[in-house]
């Protein structure tokens, strides 16, 4: 079975064909989706992704404030978003982080608008999925400083770390390979996305190289990066497969190993148990 840890099988782009989609990952062998709400906190945009899960055994959802969002985040928008988290099918809190590649919110609000969801996350048990473009330094200080005490360097090396396992998921993955080996140990998964197999995207391949099995996810984040060989398609979550194939070949496993190593990654992180 494969998991897609990371789609919007919400979004417009999938309206008019969103269960035949949905047929389509379960017949390729994914059997798990996490859908990723997003939008203004404001309007219902985020219950979206809240109310498809509702809608489809085995797609769970997350809910949060993404950067380019971050100046909508107030009292108001948390309060919303906590009560979406009573719904059995939100597993996590997200996505958050950073984003100074497209600056549609004011850095200074991204960080204290990121810094305020860590906690809010933590406050309710909830894992955090992370997206961070361009900008590697201040997300990993930043995750630092709330997920472990420490005396950070340039060099993102700490001292007395208090670990805390399974935190939670690095989105997408964009960042260098010492950007993971500084977060692994903190308790974040490395999660690749359909770019990994871009003929250009050597930097991602060096990044996971050095990323374990037993702390890899793979995702489609359609209907975005699809995979070779259908880029420029519109992506879904039955393409994850493709994301695990290439993985398999740079890792030298078979894809088998891929499927199952990460949907046990990402089962263990959720505490999910499929049977029950």
């Amino acid at each position: 079975m494969f998991v897609d840890s990371h789609c919007h099988i919400d979004a417009t782009a999938f309206d008019e064909d969103r269960d035949a989609v949905v047929e389509r990952a379960r017949a390729a062998g994914v059997g798990v989706m996490l859908c990723i709400g997003t939008g203004d906190p404001h309007n219902g945009e985020v219950a979206q992704a809240v109310s498809t899960a509702e809608r489809y055994d085995g797609v769970y959802a997350s809910v949060g404030v993404h950067p380019h969002d971050a100046k909508l985040y107030d009292d108001v928008a948390e309060a919303n978003l906590v009560e979406l988290t009573k719904s059995q099918k939100v597993i996590a809190w997200g996505e958050v982080g950073l984003d100074y590649y497209y600056d549609h919110s004011p850095r200074e609000v991204q960080r204290d608008v990121f810094r305020r969801q860590i906690r809010t996350a933590r406050s309710l048990g909830l894992p955090i999925i992370i997206h961070s473009r361009d900008a590697d330094d201040e997300t990993v200080e930043i995750l630092l400083d709330e997920y472990a005490t420490r005396e950070l360097s340039n060099s993102y090396q700490s001292s007395a770390i208090s670990h805390q396992p399974k935190i939670g998921i690095m989105h997408c993955f964009g960042g260098t390979a010492k950007m993971a080996e500084a977060l692994m140990p903190l308790g974040f998964y490395i999660s690749f996305a359909g770019n990994v197999t871009f003929k250009k995207a050597e930097n991602l391949r060096e990044a996971a190289r050095v990323v374990p099995l037993d702390k890899l996810l793979i995702e489609t984040d359609c209907p975005f990066l699809t995979p070779v060989p259908h880029r420029g398609k519109r992506n879904e979550p039955a393409m994850v497969v493709h994301t695990a194939e290439y993985l398999a070949e740079l890792y030298d496993v078979s894809v088998e190993t891929i499927a199952n190593q990460t949907t046990r990654n990402f089962l263990d992180l959720f505490r999910l148990d499929l049977n029950s």
